[in-house]
């Protein structure tokens, strides 16, 4: 698949806009303002009064609130009795331990296609029903099915997707400082010093939630070493030791290996989680501990929690061209059943649907591939911006790396990729100890 298309579109698009519990409650509460008369009807769900779903998810803060709201309006319109179970960020080891236990949850929410490949082997997953499978292939394009699937069958519904490459920056600081939104990495790194130079640290990298190095490493790695390399190591055709790994480790050790230009440092760096790498960047105005944060669209959410106005205070510009263009990489959460059952079904239909989009689209945060939802539905021109470029690019996109490993290399925290990432964080002088290290996590991942 390509990416220029999605590049192009994105790239104009966000410039342009930038520039101007453990269970759901299953009452519909709205007390954000949100009501239900702005939620499309476009479907016609079974009654399902009495029947009880659990859903697994890694979300927490936020998104777990705001796909409560999801789930809110499903019991709603059918009756059913839906709990949220918050899976941690090993997702692989959880369903298995619930499988193992007897007890699996109906639906699972995952992120990796490689998880999900990894179920359908073990057997673990049901077949989307005629009826979701027609409520999908109404709304999303190939592309979207295609990651949804595995040995031929159609397992899975991409209910959330995000654009991993763009960086958000504190307006306010950046005016201070007289930095301009940089185009390339040398600019990058240039407009990071000039922000360390005004005295407010440059960056803030969210190290201890592993994923987020890895989605550092996949940018740098896409623009630099091109779209062909970048599938062949994405299926380990070539190894960790290549040369165009040490390349793309090199660029990302001449941020890494400036501790004045990341937020408290290395080891601050790797004891920051995501949600906090976002809000310091952005709490407290021109007083805010940092300048800017890489991550995807759905750091919205976090931004917003940080008081802070997407589009005046909260800014956001494409991760810079390390190579000849600037990379797109996506990721989405799958959803799939693990239980027979009409309700589970139901419940997957509706979240291919237009209707479960726009409940979570409405909230910010969120940015739904379904080319049928209305994008008037996002809170800001941002956010609707960067869901026109993704629905538009068809099934021209590159989608995270890591996701599509197997998930003891590129989804479980503390081994694999994510450990070597952070051990890299830690130390960015060793980049052929990293690769050496990378390569063997990964052989053995993919024997397995």
């Amino acid at each position: 698949m390509r990416t220029a298309p999605l590049l192009a579109l994105v790239t104009a698009a966000v410039l342009a806009a930038a520039g101007c519990s453990s269970s759901s409650k299953n009452d519909n509460s709205k007390d954000d303002g949100t009501s239900r008369s702005t939620v499309p009807h476009t479907l016609q769900l079974p009654k399902l009064t009495g029947q009880k779903l659990k859903v697994t998810a890694v979300w927490t803060g936020v998104e777990q609130q705001n796909f409560t709201k999801v789930l809110d309006e499903f019991h709603q319109r059918t009756g059913a009795d839906v709990s949220f179970v918050p899976s941690g960020d090993d997702m692989a080891s959880f369903v298995g331990s619930k499988i193992a236990g007897g007890d699996p949850p109906d639906v699972a929410m995952l992120q990796q296609p490689g998880v999900l490949r990894e179920f359908a082997q073990k057997g673990w997953l049901k077949p989307l029903s005629a009826g979701t499978a027609a409520e999908l292939n109404k709304n999303f394009a190939k592309g979207w099915q295609d990651l949804g699937s595995a040995q031929g069958k159609q397992y899975g519904v991409y209910f959330k997707a995000s654009n991993k490459s763009l960086v958000w920056y504190n307006a306010r600081i950046f005016a201070a400082a007289g930095a301009k939104e940089p185009g390339t990495w040398a600019e990058f790194l240039r407009t990071a010093q000039a922000v360390a130079d005004y005295g407010v640290s440059p960056v803030s990298v969210g190290g201890a939630d592993g994923w987020t190095l890895t989605d550092w490493f996949e940018n740098v790695y896409l623009s630099q070493a091109g779209r062909e390399k970048y599938d062949a190591l994405t299926t380990h055709k070539i190894k960790w030791t290549d040369p165009s790994v040490k390349d793309a480790l090199t660029t990302l050790g001449q941020l890494f290996g400036k501790k004045e230009l990341l937020a408290g440092g290395n080891e601050g760096a790797l004891q920051t989680q995501f949600p906090t790498s976002v809000t310091q960047v952005f709490a407290d105005g021109d007083k805010a501990k940092a300048a800017m944060v890489y991550e995807g669209d759905f750091a919205a959410a976090n931004v917003t929690a940080a008081k802070a106005a997407i589009g005046t205070d909260a800014k956001v510009f494409p991760f810079p061209a390390v190579g000849a263009e600037p990379p797109v990489v996506t990721g989405g959460d799958v959803g799939v059943a693990l239980k027979d059952g009409q309700a589970a079904q139901a419940l997957l239909t509706f979240l291919a649907s237009p209707d479960a989009a726009a409940v979570w689209a409405h909230q910010g945060g969120f940015v739904s591939a379904n080319k049928n939802l209305d994008l008037s539905v996002y809170p800001d021109d941002v956010q609707r911006s960067i869901a026109k470029a993704l629905v538009g690019a068809g099934d021209n996109f590159r989608f995270d790396m890591s996701d599509q490993a197997p998930a003891a290399f590129g989804g479980k925290p503390g081994q694999g990729e994510w450990k070597d990432l952070q051990d890299f964080l830690k130390n960015p002088s060793d980049v052929a100890g990293i690769q050496q290290r990378l390569e063997d996590d990964a052989a053995k991942a993919f024997k397995s």
